[in-house]
């Protein structure tokens, strides 16, 4: 438990998005503005979700 909060792992990097944010109508804020080119994107199946450092431990019988 102590590696995965460890202070690296807490915040990690940002992946790109499939589907950028975007509001449809701007307003006073620094986000996109929609575009009729912002499509939603529809996976296939559930994201994957990895932990770092997890290791296999054996567990008491």
């Amino acid at each position: 438990m102590a590696d995965i909060t460890r202070a690296s792992h807490l915040n990690p990097r940002r992946r790109e998005r499939s589907y950028p944010r975007a509001v449809k109508r701007a307003r006073h804020n620094s986000y996109r503005v929609k575009r009729p080119d912002d499509v939603g994107v529809r996976h296939a199946g559930p994201p994957t979700i990895t932990l770092p450092n997890l290791r296999n431990t054996p567990t008491a019988a």
